[in-house]
């Protein structure tokens, strides 16, 4: 692997008297898929909040291309190249697929000295990298809310590495998805990753993490549990660290066996 585009050292991050955060190292190299699991409470959404400039860390220090790295607000995140895909996808679902795909990024054109918005650019672009990630459209002005959910993150992934996402953070995109959206998701993650972007794939689900990961970091209570490598580990080991082996082991002994 090549050098990391971004590397989170020692990251802590405290809510008053509550340590959702207590020293995350996590690296990510350009090109790859590096997955964080954990269970719910595990500190995923505080850490990728952190990566992405909604939090500030507490203690820590964050590497981008080499450099400290600095966030005042998410915007300076997403100007450096770091783009999140969150779970609500931040959609507008009456809305056209080519306005949601520039939603706030709009083309303009001047006629008679007047700003419009430019469809046809708008159209022919969002129609393209749609393409690109293998989804066919009816029309760019297809509302939003008549795709599938599968569809509808594939337009948030492609919207973010048309503008120039260097990494792509995607929260859960496949929580609540059936297995043919949930494949359709994974394929499209793998078309990012062959581009060169590194993806941050947030899960819970061993299985879509196997299936596209190269490296996999497990968070448990705040901390990390460790970094594997895909062939380094199976899916039966990691859904183990994820699910607290030890604790469950011990816990089986002293119930005798009926865990």
């Amino acid at each position: 692997m090549g050098e990391p585009i971004i590397q989170m050292r020692n990251i802590e991050k405290h809510f008053g008297s509550v340590i959702a955060l207590a020293g995350v190292s996590l690296d990510v190299v350009a090109g790859e898929c590096h997955c964080l699991l954990g269970d719910n409470g595990a500190g995923k959404s505080t850490f990728i909040k952190t990566m992405s400039g909604v939090h500030k860390p507490t203690k820590g220090e964050i590497f981008f291309e080499g450099k400290p790295l600095h966030f005042n607000r998410p915007r300076d995140a997403i100007s450096a190249g770091i783009a999140t895909v969150y779970q609500d996808l931040a959609m507008i679902p009456l809305m056209s697929v080519s306005r949601n795909f520039f939603m706030g990024n709009e083309p303009l054109k001047k006629i008679a000295g007047i700003s419009f918005f430019d469809h046809e650019f708008a159209n022919r672009v969002t129609m393209e990298e749609m393409r690109k990630m293998g989804i066919n459209l009816r029309g760019p002005d297809q509302a939003v809310g008549t795709l599938s959910g599968g569809e509808r993150q594939t337009v948030a992934i492609a919207r973010a590495v048309h503008f120039g996402a260097k990494i792509l953070i995607l929260d859960e995109p496949t929580s609540a998805l059936g297995v043919r959206q949930t494949a359709n998701v994974l394929a499209t993650v793998d078309r990012v990753r062959n581009e060169g972007i590194a993806v941050v794939f947030i899960t819970h689900n061993v299985r879509h993490a196997m299936a596209v990961g190269d490296r996999y970091t497990v968070l448990n209570r705040g901390k990390t549990l460790g970094t594997a490598i895909r062939d380094e580990i199976t899916p039966e080991e990691l859904q183990d660290m994820m699910a607290g082996g030890q604790e469950l082991a011990k816990l089986e002994g002293s119930l005798g066996g009926t865990v």
